[in-house]
């Protein structure tokens, strides 16, 4: 492991589990990002503006950190649209599917003790470290 960064793993993981109990908390909202944003698409009388404004805030998180910290990224480019487009439709469906996406079930499912959460995390976990032994170990592809 070349770019192993516990301790900025560790701060980002204690900040995603403070966020999802502050929602919890605060609004009894589980913090399933795919889950907020459909309901965000998909309006509700009274169950959007909480979900457009986690997601504002998300992403002044990401754009703050971006901005105190511009060296943090080395932007990659290159990569092949179609590809792209088939993985964003290959995770959209498997969170439709699964009934959650890796927060739901990884942050929230877990930390409530849902089975399916286990059963979901165990699954896509296992696929991406399958799918980065293909790549890296038997086709070659280097980060």
């Amino acid at each position: 492991m070349s770019q192993f960064t516990p301790y900025t793993a560790l701060g980002g993981g204690l900040l995603i589990g403070l966020a999802a109990v502050l929602l919890l908390y605060l609004n009894g909202r589980i913090a399933g990002i795919s889950g907020i944003l459909n309901g965000a698409l998909v309006r509700h009388a009274g169950d959007t503006a909480w979900r457009v404004a986690f997601i504002a805030g998300m992403l002044a998180g990401g754009a703050a950190f971006w901005w105190l910290t511009p060296h943090a990224f080395a932007p990659r480019q290159g990569f092949p649209v179609g590809l792209l487009l088939a993985a964003g439709f290959l995770v959209g469906f498997g969170t439709r599917l699964g009934s959650g996406c890796t927060s739901g079930h990884g942050v929230c499912g877990l930390g409530r003790r849902s089975l399916r959460s286990l059963v979901a995390t165990m699954t896509f976990v296992g696929c991406g470290m399958l799918t980065v032994y293909i790549t890296r170990h038997l086709l070659g592809v280097q980060p």
